[in-house]
């Protein structure tokens, strides 16, 4: 995770080939740890799903957080909660990227005021365990430190970060949850491709799985299968993956949203 990475002006700032598969607003999120000042505290704002990782984005202007940016590599320990009493949220713990402007790791807790905190961490899930096909062990133990992009960012027209409307590998995100799209002029984006890999090869970042070609990779195509049902990595035993259920359903119980599958 790097902080103050993710923002230009009031919109999000985003590479080149990321997509925005979620957006979602009034979201409140809280730290806790040992944390710079600008960690503390709790913060409203923006939500971004992409391909490649969360965004928040700081609705306050004035505050010393503006956006946080947490790839998928950097999350450990996410589950789903449904209090009895106040809204539901999603906690978890992420780590800094070195260079991301802090050092160590932090507890996160995203609350939804106006609700979809299952479906949008359901679908984090199901997207992070997507882009985990590109991972190598390698890369999870020594991730890269980030590094600010040699190259300019200007503002994106819609189709240049908006998800393939088929899904991806069989797997719809719920856009009836989120039909939201980001303000038109509120999206930024770098001329450069993202640094690590996401949820599809095609976005940039070159799976080494894959051949020349481009074409799928064992793999990738491995992911088309995984997408219709529970993944669970047993290299990595603190993630559960759980396809999200069909929309018209109601949310699961905690218990079911957090079941580790085999």
């Amino acid at each position: 995770m790097s902080v103050n990475t993710a923002h230009a002006g009031k919109g999000v700032l985003i590479y080149a080939g990321e997509y925005i598969i979620l957006f979602c607003d009034h979201v409140t999120v809280e730290f806790g740890g040992a944390l710079p000042p600008e960690m503390r505290g709790s913060k409203t704002g923006r939500l971004y799903l992409t391909s490649h990782r969360f965004i928040f984005n700081n609705k306050d202007g004035k505050d010393k957080l503006q956006s946080f940016a947490a790839p998928f590599f950097s999350l450990k320990q996410v589950e789903l909660e449904q209090p009895v009493f106040g809204a539901n949220y999603i906690k978890g713990t992420v780590v800094a990227q070195p260079n991301g402007g802090w050092s160590g790791q932090a507890k996160f807790k995203l609350t939804f005021k106006h609700g979809g905190a299952i479906e949008f961490g359901q679908a984090m899930l199901k997207v992070a365990s997507l882009a985990s096909r590109n991972m190598d062990q390698g890369f999870r133990d020594a991730p890269p430190p980030y590094t600010p992009p040699a190259s300019t960012w200007t503002q994106a027209p819609p189709p240049a970060y908006a998800p393939p409307a088929g899904g991806y590998y069989g797997w719809v995100p719920p856009v009836n949850t989120f039909p939201d799209r980001p303000p038109a002029d509120g999206v930024f984006m770098y001329s450069a491709p993202p640094p690590y890999p996401g949820l599809d090869v095609q976005n940039g970042y070159q799976n080494p799985q894959a051949g020349a070609t481009g074409g799928l990779s064992a793999a990738d195509a491995k992911a088309q299968e995984a997408a219709q049902s529970g993944y669970y990595d047993p290299s990595n035993p603190h993630y559960a993956y759980v396809p999200p259920p069909a929309y018209t359903e109601s949310p699961p119980s905690y218990d079911a949203a957090t079941k580790k599958t085999q």
